[in-house]
């Protein structure tokens, strides 16, 4: 299957076989037990019931899970996760993190010390949902963080994680010009 559209529906969604339900969903998040739990869990008729049974799934997850979707995004300001990305993934971020592209090297910076003391404190990357966040913002939000002790971090990280995946499905799924 090529890359998913922005307006896949959720219709279509639910009449894929597995694996190619799986590599849609892949793109919005890469804990493959998440991938795994949504292929199994369809049809889901409507985008809200979609988006219900996402955060569901997502909170059932264990702290391994979590960390297995933080692999599949790259460290801010950066391109690459250490996860292989699906084309439609890399977009995302890239969009996702466009406050960070025009801020000025002071910042920049200042966020790749922030994302290398983020990850020698928590042994993973600093995941934020960074949509509509400037530099200055990620950066204080990187700074605010690192004060957590590990087992809070965790929950911020996995609740963030869980913003950009529904974030990504609205985005794949929702063709009105509102959002849910």
């Amino acid at each position: 299957m090529s890359e998913p559209s922005p307006t896949t529906s959720v219709a279509a969604l639910d009449a894929l076989p597995p694996h190619e339900a799986a590599l849609l969903l892949q793109s919005c998040c890469g804990s493959s037990a998440w991938v795994d739990g949504m292929t199994s869990r369809r049809p889901f008729h409507t985008l809200a019931v979609l988006l219900r049974e996402a955060d569901e799934l997502w909170w059932s997850l264990s702290p391994d899970d979590w960390r297995e979707a933080f692999d599949h995004h790259p460290r801010i300001g950066e391109r690459s996760a250490a996860a292989v990305q699906s084309g439609q993934a890399r977009s995302w971020s890239a969009s996702e993190q466009r406050g960070v592209a025009a801020a000025p090297a002071d910042v920049r910076e200042a966020l790749a010390d922030g994302n290398r003391e983020y990850e020698r404190k928590f042994g993973r990357i600093y995941l934020v949902s960074a949509t509509g966040k400037s530099a200055d913002e990620l950066l204080t939000l990187l700074r605010a963080r690192i004060q957590n002790d590990p087992e809070t971090e965790l929950r911020v990280a996995a609740a963030e994680q869980a913003k950009i995946t529904r974030l990504r499905l609205v985005k794949m799924f929702d063709s009105s010009p509102t959002s849910i």
